[in-house]
């Protein structure tokens, strides 16, 4: 009998597609979003897809009640996610950090378009970078992956969810209008080949269970809704029981262990594909669809006998900061392109603290960054021009 869930095969599809059939693979049986380009396709492709799953689609009044909802049934039990883009990731930011603050695992996908405001909703944008780290009140740590191909937003939606279980936390997955929109070869293994990370369960009886006391990875077990356990959920600062503690020793222990749970695994979580590192002389930082330039445009640096390589962002955050310090300290510049006016750039500088200098291609959206404007920059580099 056909495996309805894990549709095993190589199929030409768009990015959007790709990343709801990744997401169905990881086991998510709920969608709660509202219909926003360049992301409706996934919306789309999940309301027809999730029936034939028994799972529930839902089509929410908005953005922020589409955060309400996946967090909802993440508690309950199911696997849940949410697309959007540019403007309604702004309306999904308060209750993202509440995910964050009850430390539930759940999946948004922003296909990101230019901005700012309405912008240009068909054309590319890199513009919500930050926004993702920054993007909600109070400090805490974030996840996010940043696919650069329709193949790489089927595995990062696998990878995304499969982190949301493991670190008990809302995974973002950066795309971007080209990736969500171009069509590519996607392959689809088995079932059996594909890696799924289940949720940690409670291993004491529900009278010694404390909803918020962490193993010794700095993430707790987590006890569904329904499960016979004693629950209290709220985005106030809390105690292990999840009871409200007004007082800045409870604060502090909550933010330091959020914030730890990340930090303290951040070597298992990042991962980066590193291009003609051993010999560069210049490297291009890159992630999303600028990414696909820049490995053009190191193609063509080495064929003209520049030592170029790259690193490519998979992980945007927690940022590679320790490859970026270390890379810094052995070439003779970093570049980054961006389609924006410079947000990743400025963790490259800040990581590479002076030892090279840090060059920005910025381009403010509606098309892709040109191989060829990459190129340059890496000319310039090395002649020492800005």
């Amino acid at each position: 009998m056909a495996d309805k869930a894990v549709m095993t095969g190589t199929y030409f599809m768009n990015g959007d597609y790709a990343c709801c059939e990744g997401a169905l693979a990881a086991g998510c049986r709920f969608f709660a979003g509202y219909p926003i380009t360049p992301a409706t396709e996934i919306a789309e492709r999940m309301s027809r897809r999730l029936p034939e799953l028994g799972g529930i689609f839902i089509q929410m009044e908005d953005e922020i009640a589409s955060m309400s909802a996946i967090l909802g049934a993440s508690w309950g039990g199911v696997k849940a996610m949410t697309s959007t883009s540019g403007p309604g990731f702004s309306l999904m930011m308060e209750n993202i950090g509440l995910g964050i603050c009850t430390e539930t695992p759940c999946v948004i996908c922003n296909v990101q378009r230019a901005g700012p405001s309405t912008g240009l909703p068909t054309l590319v944008g890199q513009g919500d970078m930050m926004q993702a780290r920054w993007g909600s009140h109070g400090h805490y740590e974030v996840i996010a992956l940043a696919p650069s191909s329709p193949q790489e937003m089927f595995d990062l939606t696998i990878r995304a969810f499969n982190l949301s279980e493991q670190y008990r936390i809302p995974v973002m997955i950066m795309a971007d209008e080209v990736v969500g929109h171009m069509n590519e070869r996607v392959v689809i293994p088995r079932r059996e080949e594909i890696e799924i990370v289940g949720r940690r369960k409670p291993k004491v009886s529900p009278d010694k269970y404390l909803p918020y006391h962490p193993d010794p990875d700095g993430v707790a077990p987590m006890a569904n809704c329904g499960d016979g356990y004693r629950i209290h959920i709220t985005g106030l600062t809390h105690d292990e029981r999840g009871y409200p503690g007004m007082d800045e020793k409870t604060q502090a222990q909550m933010v330091n262990r959020l914030i730890g749970k990340i930090v303290n695994n951040r070597d298992k979580i990042i991962r980066t594909e590193n291009v003609y590192l051993d010999d560069a002389d210049v490297v291009v930082v890159a992630y999303g669809i600028s990414a696909r330039s820049a490995r053009q445009a190191v193609r063509d640096a080495r064929a003209r006998g520049i030592r170029a390589g790259l690193i490519k962002l998979e992980t945007v955050w927690p940022f590679p900061e320790a490859l970026i310090r270390d890379v810094a300290g052995r070439v003779r510049a970093l570049i980054m392109p961006e389609i924006n006016a410079g947000q990743m750039v400025l963790e490259v500088q800040r990581c590479a603290g002076g030892a090279c200098p840090v060059h920005l291609v910025s381009h403010l959206g509606g098309s892709i960054i040109h191989p060829a404007t990459i190129l340059r920059a890496i000319e310039d580099s090395i002649k020492g021009k800005k």
